[in-house]
């Protein structure tokens, strides 16, 4: 179980980020034409987990938007914005924002959050994931994994994606 803070408060999330070195457990997320998109669907490619609570809030807006102007200049990698945001929403904002090279994916008929140790156990955001970074090589294999140790703080953008870069 990992303790993060959100404005200053402790908060527990149900368990750890996968291990930097091994495999990151399989999924089945919502994408925003409400098909299921699995980890195989991306089998091949380096992947970014943005892992974010709403992109209804500041932070997971900018994070997405600074990931979406990075995916652009990564080639075979693709980056992954997971929310517990109904595929609806998430599809509002990509189009409300221009977002075209980050892909949206709702973890809200899964158990995404659960498997990967990010759903927030306390607070006002129970139930939410907490603020992490996965990145992940073509097999899947982890090469960074961070919790940003206080919710309302942007991830390390340089670390994720040099992180990526060495894959």
């Amino acid at each position: 179980m990992a303790t993060i803070k959100f404005q200053g408060k402790p908060l527990r999330t149900n368990g750890e980020l996968p291990l930097v070195g091994g495999k990151a457990p399989a999924f089945r997320l919502t994408n925003v034409k409400l098909q299921d998109v699995g980890l195989s669907d991306f089998a091949g490619k380096r992947k970014v987990l943005n892992i974010v609570p709403s992109l209804d809030t500041p932070t997971c807006q900018t994070s997405t938007r600074k990931f979406n102007e990075q995916a652009a200049k990564l080639p075979d990698a693709v980056v992954l914005v997971v929310s517990a945001d109904l595929p609806f929403a998430q599809a509002r904002f990509c189009e409300t924002e221009g977002i075209k090279n980050v892909i949206a994916l709702s973890s809200f008929r899964s158990d995404f959050a659960r498997d990967y140790g990010v759903m927030l156990l306390d607070g006002v955001l129970a139930g939410l994931t907490a603020r992490a970074v996965v990145v992940l090589d073509e097999q899947d294999h982890v090469l960074y994994a961070e919790f940003t140790p206080e919710l309302a703080n942007e991830p390390d953008y340089a670390a994720a994606l040099a992180a990526l870069s060495q894959a």
